[in-house]
């Protein structure tokens, strides 16, 4: 019996259309990232869009379809490893502006870095432990179904235009309100506070994570805002001089309870981070090992005729060279920072030994939660809290570069465990669909290399249109850029003091109770589960985030029901209501970009502002966000045909 054709892969159609699609999520990400913290996989969405396009060629298949999904979502996965570390050179000014050459040296040897620590883990992790990698299922059963994508890119489509008309009537025109919230005194300082983020994008992310993530997220945030903030308020408002005096000075309740938890409560987050990340790697050291035993033998054994493509990895000789040669210029880069040839040593250790641990945690995560909920903020901070600690004896306390250095480590390792855990979401896709794993490699690297191009432009264009992190007169409401701010404290506080030890203490404890709380529902089979890090992503949110993205998990769950009360997998016959909220979050992100560049050159962020008298309260925005959320819903539901 003959053996199946082989259809083409990689075809000249197939890499322009990849390497495009990468450059332009990753725009998109880099945006969302530092908008709302949180970024999304970009799969599905790349799949769609490339189905439709590649069906206008007389020959295409469905692995080529494979190929350039696999490159698009390099580029918004690279985008996420960059925006949650880099900014923060910015934030305490070690830079004023992205250099070019600096950033795409960063993000473009951790992401190949990323590529390559993945690699001897495909055979353990996909195809004998057989882990989920939700998002990777997802993308192969849309690519299976894709004879008929009009639909979906019609929902995409209209989606991407009302969250582009969104974000521009409330962004740009000023019409609409970004938020609603409100905070008052209770007593004689405990603080309650309510809000909500009226984006469609935060919506989206909840839509697309679930509803069992987004309680998580929203319980993380209750956790702080519900209970660390007022018992602080109430409690000890008087250990911090610059908070009792904002108090005493009649404060709203609003500016106090941000103050409060963007010096202390948040720090509940690093702990749990922490603890998190140490956790992931304990329970994935046996999944660690086999992958690494698994590549070792392969590469002792040699080339075996009877290989099928479908089991062909990059030779592991290639993989063990490509890591030596990265870690060379990563050598010369951090030898440029500090000028001490044996703290440039062990900063490049420290980067390779925890790049390729966390990797292999990024890697073993995406396959149980997806890569929307990749653990790299954890990963990174423990990275960042650990690399500031041996710089701090190598350097001591009064080192200008130090904090910079450990920022440095943390971005390359953040780039290679973001890249990791989408490379072997992709993977999985192409293992159900039945393609060549080291094609899928390959690509791979293409679209980190095409991300890496752009990024650096994108994020300079965003701090001169919106500023990042910090408020300043000309940027008074900054993209907020959570995990870069938090990235920044740490490493500062560790050199310079400040940082609330107290606070990471109860934070890690905090952890280990959920950690604990997890197991406990794990023996019983639940079908709930806690997850230590997502709740750890919500403790150091915004409220108003977490209420948003709790807000788009509810709905996910409702539309899920009616599916269910049909018979079917909701999970599975949600394709539309997915691909509408992948629209509403690439419309709102891409006008944000575009945005930017009329502001930039005309420098006044209000450049598109209407007239007072033609500008709304946030009772309008409420009401936008909830049609928003009715449509969305009945898309969802709506039976597939």
């Amino acid at each position: 019996m003959n053996s199946p054709p082989i259809l083409p892969q990689l075809t000249v159609k197939a890499i322009l259309l990849g390497i495009i699609l990468s450059a332009v999520l990753a725009g998109a990400n880099a945006y969302l990232g530092l908008f709302a913290g949180l970024t999304v996989s970009a799969s599905i969405p790349a799949a769609v869009i490339s189905m439709a396009i590649l069906r206008m060629f007389k020959n295409s298949n469905i692995l080529e379809n494979n190929i350039v999904q696999t490159a698009a979502s390099a580029g918004e996965s690279l985008a996420a490893g960059v925006i949650f570390t880099i900014p923060a050179l910015i934030i305490f000014g070690y830079w004023d502006v992205f250099d070019y050459w600096w950033v795409s040296a960063i993000a473009g040897l951790g992401g190949l870095l990323g590529v390559l620590f993945t690699i001897p883990l495909r055979r353990s992790l996909i195809v004998e432990q057989k882990l989920a990698y939700p998002e990777g299922v997802a993308t192969a059963e849309v690519l299976k179904v894709g004879d008929d994508p009009s639909g979906g890119i019609r929902y995409l489509a209209m989606a991407a235009v009302t969250g582009a008309l969104i974000k521009f009537c409330s962004t740009g025109l000023h019409a609409i309100t970004g938020a609603a919230q409100t905070a008052r005194y209770f007593g004689n300082s405990t603080i309650g506070f309510l809000g909500i983020n009226l984006s469609p994008a935060l919506i989206s992310v909840g839509f697309i994570v679930g509803l069992n993530i987004s309680v998580l997220i929203f319980a993380g945030g209750a956790i702080s805002w519900y209970v660390g903030i007022p018992i602080f308020s109430a409690f000890f408002l008087d250990s911090s001089p610059d908070l009792a005096a904002m108090f005493a000075a009649g404060d709203s309740a609003e500016d106090l309870a941000g103050a409060i938890w963007s010096q202390q409560i948040r720090y509940l987050g690093v702990g749990a981070m922490v603890v998190g990340g140490v956790w992931a790697l304990i329970s994935m050291r046996a999944s660690l090992f086999d992958g690494v035993r698994s590549g070792l033998a392969q590469y002792k054994a040699g080339p075996s005729v009877a290989t099928s493509h479908t089991d062909m990895d990059v030779p592991m000789k290639f993989v063990l060279v490509g890591i030596a040669v990265f870690v060379i210029p990563i050598f010369v880069l951090y030898q440029n920072i500090v000028g001490q040839l044996t703290v440039s040593f062990a900063m490049t250790l420290i980067m390779v030994v925890a790049g390729f641990l966390f990797s292999s945690v990024a890697g073993y995560m995406a396959g149980l939660v997806g890569s929307s909920n990749n653990p790299i903020s954890g990963i990174t901070i423990a990275t960042i809290l650990f690399a500031s600690l041996v710089l701090l004896a190598m350097l001591g306390t009064d080192s200008v570069v130090g904090p910079s250095a450990a920022i440095m480590i943390g971005g390359v390792v953040c780039c290679a465990a973001a890249i990791a855990g989408d490379n072997m979401q992709d993977l999985k896709a192409g293992y159900i669909l039945g393609a060549t794993p080291w094609k899928q490699q390959v690509m791979q690297a293409v679209g980190t290399v095409s991300a890496v191009l752009v990024i650096a432009p994108i994020l300079n264009l965003l701090l001169q249109a919106y500023g990042i992190g910090v408020p300043t007169a000309e940027h008074p409401n900054p993209l907020a850029a959570p995990q870069a701010t938090l990235m920044a404290s740490v490493a500062q506080g560790v050199f310079h003091g400040g940082l609330p030890w107290t606070m990471a203490f109860i934070g890690a404890v905090v952890g280990v109770l959920i950690i604990v709380a997890d197991e406990a529902l794990k023996s019983r089979g639940s079908s709930f589960r806690m997850p230590v890090l997502a709740v750890a992503v919500g403790i150091y949110l915004p409220l108003e985030l977490s209420s948003a993205i709790l807000v788009g998990g509810l709905v996910a769950h409702f539309a899920a029901r009616v599916h269910a009360k049909r018979g079917v997998d909701g999970e599975k016959s949600m394709r539309h209501g997915m691909l509408f909220a992948a629209g509403l979050i690439t419309g709102e992100a891409l006008v944000g970009i575009l945005m930017a560049i009329p502001i930039v050159k005309s420098g006044n962020p209000d450049v598109f502002a209407l007239d007072e008298s033609l500008q709304f309260g946030g009772g309008v925005g409420l009401a936008v966000i909830a049609v928003v959320c009715i449509w969305m819903y009945r898309v969802s539901a709506a039976k597939e045909s």
